[in-house]
């Protein structure tokens, strides 16, 4: 009986330090612990500051906008289109500065990323060693098989304790297991979010290294104003005068080929009209003017019909494409950086799709794919601005029934302007997401 009661008291012990193996595999030394703790403290702070900084920034870039947009709406003048380029310039400044601190911010959430992982896989290996140790137990416990531990014993009470004990073994076995499967997962999901911070932090370094650029133009933009000008009002009137006359010329030739083409145009060849079928070609995107014979075509267009969407942004604003396709052009009908050598669509991107849509993305501030390029739905395509014959910066939108989208020479704008039977681009882009500010 004593001989009975040393195993039967043997095995409770290992059955209780089998169950503490794992828990106590968890636990880091305390040193280890609380140095882990702080400096995870201190990379939240971090991040946290990097946000507030971000969200300072995009306040100051609404003021400056705000600005913009009052500019926008008065009767052109130099001093108008002078105080104008300066905005932008201050525009791009602040984007520049939002783009190193989200670029610094995603550095952080990085290396707090690296080191969780790190954390949990060390964890994972603890686990695994306090699992194996726990296996060889129950093995060595199973080798005689459960109805001979039963017969072997001398009492009842006996054949019971050992069974007990061999199911306490085996239940630490499941629970060991089910908690290293949620770890793993743990891993799994830490490694996804590293990756995708990763991904997003080289978008922002191109973005970064891309606004860098269009700030750039902008003060060649200005210069070249200036310079023209010899800050004198009255010249720059004169030069947009001309530039009104010039465009309304341009404007002639369009709505007489995109006339001819409506008239023999079948509206059954488009596709079915189904929201969603084009996704939006920026993020938070909000209407200015619409599709038709808006107020605003009225005052601004000789022909009154505005052939896309505008969605307004700042300039610098990324553009992605709204579905898979192949670029068909990258062209700029501008023929200099002052106001009034800017025509049509200045800067444009126009990509052909699968569903005999086309769509066009225009005064653009620059661009960042190649005719002839594959590309995805979401790919970034440029970055918006107030190229071509615009009123300040935004993008212009458009969709066109492919068969019918031509390509013309079409003096004074430089380069090839695109003109087709033109539909309604909202009929085709996401119900919910779309704000509008006409």
């Amino acid at each position: 009986m004593k001989n009975h009661a040393k195993k039967i008291s043997a095995m409770f012990s290992f059955v209780i330090f089998a169950s503490l193996a794992v828990s106590i595999s968890a636990q880091t030394a305390p040193s280890n612990a609380a140095t882990t703790s702080s400096e995870t403290a201190t990379l939240q702070q971090l991040i946290e500051i990097r946000s507030s900084q971000i969200k300072q920034i995009e306040t100051q870039k609404q003021d400056v906008q705000a600005k913009l947009n009052q500019i926008s709406e008065s009767k052109n003048s130099l001093s108008q289109e002078v105080q104008g380029l300066n905005y932008q310039i201050s525009q791009l400044n602040l984007q520049i500065q939002s783009n190193q601190a989200a670029s610094r911010k995603l550095s952080l959430q990085i290396q707090s990323s690296t080191e969780t992982i790190a954390n949990i896989q060390n964890e994972i290996t603890r686990r695994k060693e306090a699992l194996a140790k726990l296996m060889v137990e129950i093995q060595q416990n199973n080798d005689q098989g459960l109805l001979f531990a039963v017969l072997s014993n001398d009492t009842f009470a006996d054949s019971l304790n050992k069974t007990n004990s061999l199911y306490l073994l085996n239940k630490s076995l499941v629970d060991s297991l089910s908690q290293l499967a949620d770890l793993e997962n743990q891993l799994n999901g830490n490694i996804a979010t590293a990756s995708a911070e990763q991904e997003k932090k080289q978008e922002i370094q191109i973005n970064l290294a891309n606004t860098q650029s269009i700030l750039w133009d902008q003060k060649q933009q200005k210069d070249a104003v200036l310079s023209a000008t010899r800050n004198q009002a009255q010249v720059y009137q004169d030069q947009m005068d001309q530039l009104n006359k010039q465009q309304l010329q341009i404007s002639r030739v369009i709505e007489e080929i995109e006339g001819n083409l409506r008239a023999s145009f079948n509206p059954n060849l488009l596709p079915s009209k189904i929201r969603g079928i084009l996704s939006f070609p920026i993020d938070t995107p909000m209407v200015t003017q619409g599709y038709g014979y808006t107020t605003f075509a009225e005052r601004a267009y000789k022909t009154n019909f505005h052939t896309g969407v505008d969605f307004g942004a700042s300039i610098g604003t990324p553009v992605y494409a709204a579905a898979d396709g192949v670029v068909l052009r990258v062209d700029n009908n501008d023929r200099g950086f002052a106001r009034w050598n800017r025509y049509q669509y200045g800067r444009y991107v126009i990509v052909n799709h699968v569903n005999n849509l086309t769509t066009l993305y225009a005064h653009l501030s620059k661009t960042a794919v190649s005719a002839g390029d594959i590309i995805k739905r979401g790919d970034l395509i440029g970055y918006s601005g107030n190229t071509g014959y615009a009123f300040g910066p935004h993008l212009h939108f458009g969709v066109y029934y492919t068969p019918d989208v031509e390509l013309k020479a079409i003096p004074p704008a430089k380069g090839l302007v695109p003109v087709g039977v033109t539909v309604d681009p909202v009929t085709y882009l996401p119900e919910s997401g779309i704000s509008y500010d006409e």
